[in-house]
């Protein structure tokens, strides 16, 4: 079912420079730029990531200086607005110092300048020149590292050219009077006082992506049920952003039902049982499988070829398999396990089972021959496990929330007409790997850039459509490079801190390839469940007991948390999925009895 995927290759550096000397300040000149030699701290200057800090050394001039230090995907980029006269010229400069350090200023109205140096361990001076368009009344000018490199030191940053003859304006001053209210499963009303001369508000939320209002309350939305959230607002204007306010907190509400998860118990165990296949783990009869396992997926309907929609479902050969039931054995054993409160699913794909629905007669037959394995055996709904090249974005979606690519249209549809068909009990679960969800935080709809696989994060848009139908989500957490956590560090398979960290990103949500204006909104907690493999044969990846443990003790109780700290607590979690029952069998049934230990039986 699963295979090792190589560590991800970094984006390679490629830079292009263009270096310029201004000419000399005329005599009715200005220096426009607020705060340059940072005496005032970062007063005037917004920050990436929270990237930039103010230090007394080493230093250019003054008592102070810029030290911004590139993270992950975030290159620390410092920025202010200043306003400008049209159609004249301006002289930018600094003093830097660092591996790569960028100055520039965009919004010109005519062309956008930027030049850069390496200059590791000595002072030096950039400065590049721009003329304002005709109708231009304001610029931004910016510095910035490089990906990957240390921090970099700037100070004395000059915007030199005519003085518009305004004052310049002022951000506003924090908002106060922060309140929450109205918390249901799912949305927390908030509210605060207006700060004088602010022209919108921020609302920031644990470290999601602020969202932009006019007034002075907000809705937010897409939130977990029974989870605490922090909530702090800033103010807005021309000038800038003020700094936050004071955080309140609210928690939602249990939410009151059960909705897209019919019959299952509050905590469950998920297992794929190897049905028409064998392997060094062994053969397990459906009537054979403990009473542990809530949801059991039968391992796989296999398509009759690619592209041509045709699911085929049978039992393992005799020949492979010399314990197998027969057909009406293994019916009668679904009906003996749905008797007893369990939910069987049929799992289509797996790693050597290539699905791709590139056209609407394909999606038809998908439909159609799923109904049958359904209708035959009496399943209670379906798994998706498309894994490799099943899911592509070869023509370059690049917003999950308005996909284009056929296979992904195609396939959502499907889902959509098979939940139609059989109602609200009907079961969806996925177990996407974590190359197709988590890795969309750096490289959805990226393409080829910097090698990247174009198909990274192709579950998202699946995910999105679906999530109102989708009972269950258990992601891979193994067969996995590498994944870089919210907090803009890389987490390695094996131990808590990925757990924690890669279902973090599921329960509070992520911006999409670093766009914060296509924010993927949180699942459910009682929707997710943690993949992991159940031995150390089943996958690479596999993670003791005691590991497990931690993650599900941080994730529901916001305890042993290690290094990775979560954005939420959320005690509905749904569970735990493994691959597989039948290696959990090989490996004396220590993942199954580690879950009813955790969760009381």
């Amino acid at each position: 079912m699963r295979r090792p995927l190589p560590l991800l290759t970094a984006a390679a550096l490629a830079v292009a420079a263009f270096l310029a000397a201004g000419p000399p300040a005329a005599a009715a000149d200005a220096d426009l730029a607020r705060n340059g030699g940072f005496e005032a701290g970062l007063d005037g200057w917004s920050c990436s990531a929270g990237s930039g800090a103010v230090v007394t050394t080493p230093v250019h001039g003054g008592s102070s200086a810029l030290k911004a230090t590139p993270a992950g995907q975030d290159n620390a980029r410092c920025a202010q607005t200043v306003t400008v006269k049209p159609d004249s010229t301006y002289t930018l400069g600094a003093w830097v110092q660092g591996a790569y350090v960028y100055l520039g200023a965009s919004g010109t109205g005519t062309t956008d300048v930027s030049t850069w140096t390496q200059t590791p361990g000595a002072w030096k001076q950039l400065n590049t020149s721009f003329r304002t368009g005709a109708s231009t009344t304001s610029v931004t000018i910016y510095t910035h590292g490089w990906y990957g490199q240390p921090a970099h030191l700037t100070d004395d940053v000059t915007l030199v050219g005519p003085d518009p003859g305004q004052t310049q304006p002022q951000p506003p001053a924090a908002p106060t009077g922060l309140t929450a209210s109205g918390a249901t499963a799912s949305s927390v009303n908030l509210a605060w006082a207006a700060a004088a001369g602010a022209t919108s508000y921020r609302v920031h939320r644990d470290g999601a992506a602020p969202l932009t209002v006019t007034g002075t309350s907000a809705t937010v939305t897409g939130l977990a049920a029974s989870a605490t959230y922090a909530f702090q607002v800033s103010a807005v204007n021309a000038a800038g952003e003020s700094p936050k306010s004071a955080a309140v907190s609210a928690t939602t509400t249990s939410g009151g039902g059960d909705p897209g998860n019919p019959g299952l118990p509050a905590h469950a165990l998920v297992g794929y049982l190897h049905a028409s296949f064998a392997n060094g783990s062994g053969y397990v009869r459906m009537a054979d499988v403990p009473a542990s396992w809530d949801v059991i997926n039968l391992a796989f309907g296999e398509p009759t070829s690619v592209t041509s929609g045709d699911i085929r479902f049978s039992l393992c050969p005799a020949s492979e398999c010399p314990n197998v039931e027969t057909p009406a054995e293994f019916k009668a054993a679904v009906k003996a396990k749905q008797a007893a409160g369990k939910k069987v699913l049929i799992s289509i794909g797996g790693q050597n089972g290539q699905v791709q629905l590139a056209t609407t007669a394909a999606r038809d037959t998908f439909v159609s021959s799923v109904s049958k394995i359904i209708d035959e055996y009496g399943l209670d709904g379906l798994d998706i496990d498309f894994e490799g090249h099943s899911l592509s974005l070869a023509t370059g979606d690049t917003d999950f929330r308005a996909p284009t690519t056929p296979v992904i249209v195609n396939l959502i549809s499907a889902v959509k007409t098979l939940k139609a068909k059989y109602g609200p009990d009907f079961v969806l679960t996925m177990a996407p790997e974590t190359f197709f969800v988590q890795l969309g935080y750096q490289y959805y709809g990226s393409g080829p850039w910097g090698g990247q696989d174009p198909r990274a994060g192709a579950y998202l848009p699946v995910i999105h459509a679906l999530r109102d139908d989708l009972t269950l989500l258990h992601v891979q957490d193994y067969n996995s490079g590498s994944i870089m956590g919210l907090d803009n560090q890389y987490h390695s398979m094996g131990g808590a801190d990925f757990h924690i960290a890669m279902t973090d990103m599921l329960l509070t949500g992520f911006p999409v390839a670093g766009n914060t204006a296509r924010v993927f909104p949180p699942l459910r907690p009682e929707q997710v469940a943690i993949g992991l493999p159940a031995t150390t044969n089943a996958g690479n990846g596999h993670t003791p007991p005691a590991e497990v443990n931690k993650a599900l003790d941080c994730l529901t109780k916001k305890t042993s948390c290690g290094t990775y700290q979560t954005h939420g607590t959320w005690p509905a979690l749904r569970g735990l999925m493994t691959w597989s029952v039948n290696w959990d069998r090989f490996g004396g049934w220590e993942f199954s009895r580690n879950f009813d230990a955790y969760f009381g039986g």
